[in-house]
């Protein structure tokens, strides 16, 4: 801190008289003074932030309180005054991305969390107020904040998840995710009847899949907000023109416009009928482990044995590839699903001379450590949603190899697709390899995070705008 002399130090000590006695113009007015001779004194721009909070002006004081968090002055103190002027200037995302740092860094102890739940519940924001529990009890286990978060969620929209045939594999991060905010429950029944009484129960309904439980919830009394999630094959299967839209409250999809395309023509003006939101499909980067690859000869198919994956035709890529480079490898991995694809590959590769060059490994159960040797991830698919074996491999630090499906170029980097075999072969055979590129790509474009964020916002609009009255009210902690 840049020495004071004696006239600034009474300036500063006139501010805080001044602050005692509640004159806080009085008191901003002499720590701005203050601060024009000494700008390197991170208490004083504290104060003059408290005074600018206190006086309602909350975007200054931010700027204020955020030069004393730079100049490192007493985090626990600065901080929450920080959170508070965030808070109050209607900023609850970066209020609690705050809060959060601050449990992390082991300066918040129960009390500040019920100021805070109580500050952000006053304000009526129970989403806020949620959010920050959840965060808080990931880094403070040990004021067994669960009771309070309970209540908080009884308070909340109840959710109900149908789920159905198609399983859940693309449900279970979001259900995890829903659970902490919000009363949860799954459908696990196979009778109408057992629909209808779980949308009475729910404020909203999510039907993962357009298949047949959006079907038949969309044509039940519409008694909550529903949400129906299209991922890809049920666009060309028939099923959104069996849907009520007119009962659905929003579509969600994942983003292959060529999909979405598909899907208008099913059901024409379908975007008149219900709000349609895209949401791609998240990658939990915490799960993979990247790996800063070097060029190989190793190239991995990912997917089951099936029309749609089309493996006929990266075997006609091998078959080229290994024609100019005969030291390269193709490995499968997935389930059988069509034997008759299985019967073609299996006699292509010996029809092609490739049995040194492809390797049938099957279903993975550990599909990271059978990854761990290869250098590429092949994509041959007629048509995806996303693909997420391959944005996964590419997490893990592999080039991806993308065949120009109908919608590739909205989902992929341009350089990595090929429409014909040659460019499969230019693209593997080029020089450039960058895994950290790969990995950075789905950082910034498929990162499970902001998946979840955008289903965090979508719920919480539809719980501001409930179906039924009499929504339930925030709890006071």
């Amino acid at each position: 801190m840049r020495h004071s002399d004696g006239k600034s130090m009474n300036l500063y000590e006139q501010g805080l008289e001044a602050a005692r006695r509640g004159d806080w113009d009085q008191a901003y007015c002499d720590f701005q003074q203050y601060l024009e001779a000494n700008p390197d004194d991170g208490r004083a721009w504290n104060d003059a932030g408290v005074a600018l909070f206190t006086l309602g002006r909350c975007t200054e004081a931010i700027a204020c309180l955020e030069q004393a968090r730079d100049l490192e002055y007493d985090p626990a103190c600065v901080d929450y005054n920080l959170f508070c002027a965030l808070t109050a200037a209607e900023r609850p995302a970066e209020a609690i991305d705050l809060f959060e740092e601050m449990c992390s860094g082991g300066i918040v102890d129960e009390g500040k969390v019920n100021e805070s739940v109580s500050m952000l519940l006053e304000r009526g924001d129970t989403e806020a107020a949620t959010e920050l529990l959840v965060r808080a009890r990931r880094w403070l286990p040990s004021l067994h904040l669960d009771e309070m978060l309970e209540g908080m969620r009884r308070r909340r929209a109840r959710i109900a998840f149908f789920c159905g045939g198609d399983g859940d594999t693309f449900l279970r991060d979001i259900r995890d995710f829903v659970s902490e905010r919000f009363e949860v429950r799954m459908f696990d029944g196979d009778q109408v009847d057992q629909v209808r009484q779980l949308m009475a129960w729910s404020d909203i309904s999510w039907f993962e899949w357009c298949t047949n439980l959006a079907e038949i919830g969309s044509k039940l009394p519409h008694v909550c907000r529903n949400v129906v999630r299209l991922h890809r094959y049920e666009a060309y299967a028939g099923w959104p023109c069996r849907v009520n839209w007119a009962n659905v409250d929003v579509l969600v999809t994942v983003g292959n416009r060529c999909v979405d395309e598909v899907l208008e023509k099913q059901v024409p003006g379908l975007r008149s009928l219900t709000r349609v939101v895209t949401i791609p499909n998240g990658v939990n980067l915490d799960k993979i482990r990247f790996v800063r690859r070097k060029p190989g000869k190793n190239i991995a198919f990912v997917g089951n044995m099936r029309f749609v994956k089309n493996p006929m035709f990266v075997l006609q890529c091998m078959k080229e590839l290994c024609a100019k480079a005969p030291d390269y490898r193709l490995f499968f991995a997935g389930k059988t699903q069509d034997l008759e694809v299985e019967q073609y590959v299996r006699h292509m590769i010996a029809a092609l001379g490739l049995q040194n060059n492809v390797v049938v490994d099957g279903w993975q159960v550990n599909l990271e450590q059978w990854l761990a040797d290869k250098h590429y991830i092949a994509l041959t698919s007629v048509i995806e949603s996303q693909n997420m074996a391959t944005l996964e491999a590419m997490a893990a630090g592999l080039k991806p190899l993308v065949h120009n499906f109908p919608g590739a170029d909205g989902i992929y980097p341009e350089e990595v697709l090929f429409n014909t075999a040659e460019d499969f072969c230019r693209i593997v055979r080029s020089p450039e390899y960058s895994p950290g590129r790969y990995r950075a790509f789905v950082e910034q474009r498929y990162s499970l995070r902001a998946q979840l964020e955008q289903i965090g916002r979508l719920l919480a609009d539809l719980e501001r705008n409930p179906l039924r009255s009499g929504t339930r009210q925030a709890c006071m902690v």
